[in-house]
This record gives structure tokens, sequence and C-alpha cells, in this order.
């Protein structure tokens, strides 16, 4: 019985393989910050959320296994106006402050969101967070572009975040699917842990030598700050999805708001992420390389798409302000420029027609989620996040419970263009279900 299923398996993904390559010639990931699906999505219909979990979860616990009573708030949540402590259970952000305002950013670190998870309990989020019971908090998005795409196309809801942790390990994830190796001759800090893997010193490096928190490209723009060069990564040389898609000569960019400034050095001014691009880590894509080119601001993507040159692969990374990140960017400001970038695409129905978008995050943001993360290696999967598939050929108005994590986008490029996988963790993965089945 098993073999049948697993023979089932393979022939459908084979089905939905060729169905990909005879509709499909624009797949466009935009891909927001920092935000886990129970913040956004709590109580969509026919999801499992935190309203109406599939299973009961944990309430939130201090360091010792106590549960707490009441959950306490961070600095900068008071500041916002947040009560000093809240019941132990998910509350509305908005009934404080406002989705134009910005709450603060949180804990997301490698270590620290595996404490957090705490073998699937999702129990320690509230202790590990500087901003304590804020990473409960959840938004009412009934009235955003995001529900709206969510409601009419498909919302994934077992979509886990490729890796622990934040920004800089998940971009690596999306592009090459592997954590990069410094070694350990480096300068840069390392994790320090105890026998029960709680955390002793903070760190950048795991301690045998991998980087999983941010650190700045060893080629510009970077921050000025990091001009020192044992302090950035040094030239990453293996394979990203770009250099499969471009030895078959198929085309693709990274489009990143911000990053003409940011060339100009005036990034730290308008707060352009460095390491928002993962292209940037690789010595195919230092300045003055052909790899080079396909780094572009995110202006190029609205010209090239009215001009009809849109290329067949797309990354989209908005702006700091528009990213939706706790710390620097509102859940409102980002949905109006998400809004602005599918209707774009929408508008143009000759590249519409042949399109699909997805929309998902880099990582949670140190927001609370109850659903347990999927075991399948030591650097992830990390906390589940939003992700939704746009296209005309999207199954319409439905909640996919397929497992995914990142590499699922990897995984859906590689199928259509025929592509060998990067490693073992895209190669495995479950393709995105673009195509509804007819």
């Amino acid at each position: 019985m098993q073999k049948l299923l697993l023979l089932i398996a393979f022939f459908t993904s084979l089905a939905h393989a060729d169905e990909l390559k005879s509709k499909i010639d624009h797949i466009i990931v935009i891909y927001l910050e920092n935000r886990s699906f129970d913040n956004l999505f709590r109580g969509f219909e026919g999801a499992d959320t935190s309203d109406h979990p599939s299973k009961p979860y944990a309430l939130q616990r201090d360091r010792n296994g106590i549960v707490y009573n009441q959950l306490p708030m961070g600095e900068e949540a008071l500041k916002l106006g947040f009560a000093q402590s809240v019941a132990n259970e998910p509350f509305l952000i908005d009934q404080t402050v406002s989705q134009e305002e910005i709450i603060p950013d949180m804990v997301h670190r490698f270590y620290q969101n595996q404490l957090q998870i705490n073998g699937g309990k999702n129990d320690r989020f509230v202790d590990i967070s500087d901003e304590k019971g804020l990473t409960m908090g959840y938004h009412d998005m009934r009235n955003s572009a995001l529900w709206k795409y969510a409601k009419e196309y498909t919302l994934c809801d077992q979509f886990f975040a490729a890796a622990f942790g934040g920004s800089f390990l998940n971009h690596q994830w999306l592009i090459a699917a592997r954590t990069p190796y410094v070694g350990n001759e480096s300068n840069i800090s390392k994790y320090e842990l105890d026998s029960r893997g709680e955390i002793i010193r903070d760190g950048i490096l795991t301690p045998d030598g991998y980087a999983v928190n941010t650190i700045q490209p060893f080629h510009p723009p970077f921050k000025a700050k990091y001009a020192d060069e044992k302090m950035r990564l040094q030239p990453l040389t293996y394979d990203t999805i770009g250099d499969r898609l471009s030895a078959k000569k198929i085309s693709w960019s990274w489009y990143s708001g911000g990053y003409d400034e940011a060339q100009e050095g005036k990034g730290d001014i308008i707060k352009y992420q460095y390491h928002h691009n993962p292209f940037l880590y690789f010595a195919n894509y230092a300045p003055n390389t052909q790899g080079r080119g396909h780094l572009k601001d995110e202006k190029f993507f609205f010209s090239e798409l009215r001009e009809g040159k849109l290329p067949s692969v797309v990354f989209f990374k908005p702006a700091a302000s528009d990213n939706q990140h706790p710390g620097y960017a509102s859940v409102k400001a980002a949905d109006e420029k998400l809004r602005h970038i599918v209707e774009s695409i929408q508008a143009n129905q000759k590249v519409w027609g042949k399109s699909v978008i997805i929309i998902t995050y880099d990582e949670n943001g140190g927001l609370w989620d109850h659903v347990a993360p999927p075991k399948i290696d030591r650097w992830g999967p990390g906390t589940r996040i939003p992700a939704i598939i746009i296209s005309p050929y999207a199954k319409r108005g439905y909640v996919d419970h397929t497992v995914y994590d990142t590499t699922s986008i990897l995984k859906m490029i590689e199928q259509r263009y025929d592509l060998k996988p990067l490693t073992d963790r895209d190669k495995n993965s479950n393709a995105l279900k673009v195509m509804e089945k007819k």
C-alpha cells in the first residue's frame, strides 16, 4: 500500500510539473518580513489557527517550566501603551496600536528560536523574547489585501521558515538551501551553549563555525560600520538557484527596494537591509561581474513589467519601510505595497495570464505560532509563516494543508525549468501546488 501511495505521489508530481511548463512563464516570489501565521491569519476560515487549532497547544512557561499567571510586557511595548501584563493567551494588538503604527522588534535568532519552539510545544516564546508577552499578539487582517488574496486564491497553512532564527539565514536558504560555513579560525563571535542547549553566550556563528545570524557581505554594499573585513562573511562559491537558472539561460532577477540608494552609499539612511539580498554574499555576484546584473532596484521591476521584459523568475524584496518587519515597518504600509505589486502584475494581461505569484515571509520575527514545525535537520524548519499562491491557475478559495517550507519554492522552480536540486532539502521537499486540479 505504501509503495502504491508513493507511486501515485510521484506521477502526480510529474503531471503537476508538466502543467507548470505548459502554462507558467513567470514565477514571482514576493518575500516579506518577520510574521508568524497566527500573527496575521488568526481566525481565517478553514485554516489551522490559534482560535480553532487542530490540536490543543501549551500555555507559555518560564525557563523553570512554570506556567505564567500573567504575561509581562517588555519596555518598548510599555512605551506604546500596552498593559504591564496580559492574560496567558493570544491577544489583539490592534486594540492598543493601529496597523499604521510600528510594533517593537523581537528576538529572532537561531538558537533562540529553537528554545522558543521547545521540542514542538512552542511554549517559551515569551520567556526568550525581550518584548515578552508582545510575542503573543496578533492583528485583525480581515480588511487587508493580504487577507483578500488569501480568500480569493490559495492559502498554505502548513508552510514553515526553512531555518530556525532570522532573516539572514532564511534568505540564504531561499536561494541556496544551505547554511554558510565560515570555519573554526574566524574571529566572528560564536554561540556558547550549555549541556541542555541553553545559551551561555550569544553569537553569529554556531560553535562549529556556521553563520546563522546577521552578518554583512564581504563586497559592497554593506553597512559602513562593518568596514573591517574580519567582520564580514567571505564570498561564498557554491551554487544558488540563480546559477542554476543562468546555466540554462533562463532569465531571472532579484529586485530590492532601496538598492540603488544603497549602491550610492545611502543605505544606512534609508535603512536598506543588506542581509535581505542574499546574492550579495556570493562571489558570482560581486561588483563588476556578469552576475551582478541580475541584482536590481525595484523600479526596474515595474518598468520591465510595463515593457514586457519581465524575467522568467522574479524575487521581489520591498524596501525596509514596506516589508512588514516589526521595529521599522507597519502592517499597513507593507499591505499597501503588496497590493500595488500584485495589481500591477494583474493589470498586465500578457504577464498575468502566464504567472504564479508566491507571497511569503522569511521567518516569524519572534512572534508566536501554535503549530509545531516538522523535524528535518539541525537547521530547521523554523516557525510557521504565511504563504499565499496567486495565479489564474491557482485553486480558488482554498486552504492547502500540505507541509511546505521555504525550499518548496526552490522545488517548484526546479520542476518548472528542469533544474538539478541544490541540496537534499529542496530535493526532498514538497513542491508548491500551484495548479488547480481539473
